[in-house]
């Protein structure tokens, strides 16, 4: 069965975005972007490919799913479909239309959403982002991969933002980087 992943970068703090939806914060290094671009290549979003020439197979992942607050960014830049190399599902109740025939609308239901592609054959489910979305989705997160980077930002968008509901998950792999980045990644 398909895996529902979060892949998601914070700060220590626990904000993946600044409080106007802000992430170049992030400090980047080179033995990061390599590593990030060489295991999870699905991850980098059309815009960044289109700048850097990058062009490489997907490995795991062969669809996403994004809010509106993760959505917009590519929009605001000229991409419609920021993850042109995957299945696009964008849910939001705000966003009247979406004018890509590539990218889905998903005005509701997430968790009903998610339980259907993961029936579905083939790889696994990339949940972007946000925090409101991670959090109503929660229940059907089977792994998580997290980036947490050595900065404190004060305030901003949370990378779970939703009601107190504890949820265990297992530390399976950690991974340090030249600029104090620290990939973790959790299982169900």
């Amino acid at each position: 069965m398909r895996k529902l992943v979060y892949y998601i970068a914070t700060s220590i703090d626990g904000y993946i975005a600044g409080p106007g939806g802000e992430f170049d914060f992030y400090p980047v290094a080179d033995d990061m972007a390599a590593y990030i671009n060489g295991e999870y290549p699905e991850m980098v979003p059309t815009p960044v490919r289109d700048q850097i020439g990058f062009d490489a197979p997907n490995k795991r992942f062969d669809t996403v799913i994004m809010g509106r607050g993760s959505y917009e960014p590519g929009l605001a830049v000229g991409y419609s479909s920021p993850y042109a190399h995957l299945r696009q599902y964008v849910v939001s109740g705000t966003i009247k239309s979406v004018d890509d025939p590539a990218v889905e609308l998903v005005p509701d239901d997430p968790i009903g959403l998610v339980r259907r592609l993961k029936q579905e054959q083939g790889g696994d489910i990339y949940l972007c982002g946000g925090g409101n979305l991670a959090a109503q989705l929660l229940p059907e997160i089977d792994e998580m991969i997290i980036k947490c980077y050595p900065v404190v930002a004060g305030e901003g968008i949370p990378v779970f933002h939703g009601s107190f509901n504890p949820t265990t998950f297992t530390l399976t792999g950690t991974r340090t980087f030249s600029n104090g980045t620290v990939l973790m990644t959790y299982t169900r």
